[in-house]
């Protein structure tokens, strides 16, 4: 069906692309989220596209274009073909000969509508040919103006094929639905959940990441508590009232502590179960750490809040304020917000040498009188004044001197 020219069909490198490699025997379309999004009216950020042409014809076409390919993943049939620095995803068709529920054994097909009933959602096997001609197998475009996630033909099908689906349906259902999850879907996920157990923990932290950078993540997190896919996930205990009342802006790593950061532990555990990166791991562990020191107080005043600033540093101190807000919505934490926003992070002006010259010897003492002298100043409300950072200096140099 023609619905109008997708506005991405206009991009000059794209048209290059459909020249070098559409046409002489071989179809070229525009399939998958690009063709999804634009009629979701969602931006269209990257655009892949899928060919009756095998690899080999993509590569010497592309060549003979003067255009560079990259056989990005050529066992799968992927080549990457770069126009102006642009890379562009192109892969044959393909027809499933065999599946385990991770990954499928294919072959090399030229029937667009067998490629596009083997996805996993009827919005997703869109495609779109040069000339703008839209090609729908599965109603697609219907499910699109309903707002409606629904799988192609039979759930627990499609969801044998590969066990991912599952968190993929209620990725998409947080994104973009605006209807009730479907019962049959529902029904299907719950028989076949078992199937998670055997996915990577690479590919379920993706799905899970990208269901939190949404604005309906809390109501899709719920739905799957109540089927009981939640925990296993996470492997651990969760609050799901502190993301609901979350900050609307807030990064999914904020979002997903929100939910899953109870103590201090479990920065370690979340780190294994979704394999966290370091740095990932470091910051839950520190905005654990904030939240300790927050725990059992009411909102903190500038004095506190530079404390915080001082022992855990500013992105952290924020993470910690922006959840406890979210844990305890009725006091007001909009001066503490602004303070750990805006007041300069604290760092104590002198430290072991100072206190070695005043008679100190390096050791254990010095540690003492070090974390001994960063709480007088804290108290002494982190004067700046070398008169008054020697005073403090001379003061617990008396109690640690021998």
């Amino acid at each position: 069906m023609k619905i109008g020219s997708p506005s991405f069909l206009d991009d000059a490198r794209l048209r290059r692309l459909f020249e070098a490699l559409d046409g002489n025997g071989e179809d070229l379309r525009v399939v998958g989220g690009a063709v999804r999004n634009h009629f979701m009216g969602r931006p269209v950020s990257e655009i892949d596209l899928a060919t009756t042409a095998k690899p080999e014809t993509i590569i010497a076409r592309a060549k003979a274009a003067g255009l560079k390919s990259v056989p990005t993943g050529i066992e799968h049939g992927t080549v990457t073909v770069i126009v102006d620095h642009t890379p562009f995803e192109v892969t044959t068709l393909r027809e499933d000969v065999e599946t385990d529920g991770r990954r499928a054994k294919v072959l090399f097909g030229r029937d667009f509508e067998k490629d596009a009933l083997r996805r996993d959602f009827t919005f997703n096997a869109l495609s779109v040919s040069a000339d703008g001609t839209v090609y729908d197998y599965a109603d697609g475009m219907k499910d699109i103006e309903a707002q409606h996630v629904r799988f192609i033909g039979d759930p627990a099908t499609r969801i044998r094929e590969d066990y991912l689906r599952i968190l993929r349906y209620f990725r998409f259902h947080a994104a973009f639905a605006k209807t009730k999850a479907d019962a049959g879907a529902l029904t299907a996920i719950v028989e076949n959940r078992a199937g998670l157990d055997g996915l990577s923990r690479e590919r379920v932290r993706a799905e899970l990441m990208k269901l939190l950078e949404t604005a309906q993540a809390h109501d899709t997190l719920s739905l799957m508590s109540s089927l009981g896919l939640l925990m296993p996930l996470i492997n651990g205990v969760f609050c799901l009232t502190r993301l609901s009342a979350l900050t609307p802006n807030a990064d999914p790593l904020l979002k997903l502590a929100a939910v899953a950061l109870l103590k201090r532990e479990d920065a370690a555990r979340l780190q294994d179960v979704l394999r966290l990166s370091n740095a990932e791991t470091q910051r839950l562990l520190r905005c654990a750490q904030a939240l300790d020191f927050l725990h059992g107080a009411r909102a903190p005043d500038a004095q506190r809040t530079r404390e915080m600033l001082l022992h855990f540093g500013r992105p952290a101190t924020l993470d910690a304020l922006h959840i406890a807000q979210a844990q305890e919505p009725a006091l007001d934490w909009a001066g503490a917000l602004e303070n750990a926003t805006h007041l300069p992070e604290p760092k104590l002006p002198r430290g072991g040498a100072d206190l070695i010259a005043r008679g100190l010897q390096p050791g254990k003492a010095l540690g003492e009188a070090l974390a001994h002298l960063e709480k007088s100043w804290i108290a002494a409300g982190f004067p700046e004044s070398p008169q008054e950072i020697d005073a403090l200096l001379d003061a617990t140099a008396r109690i640690y001197a021998k």
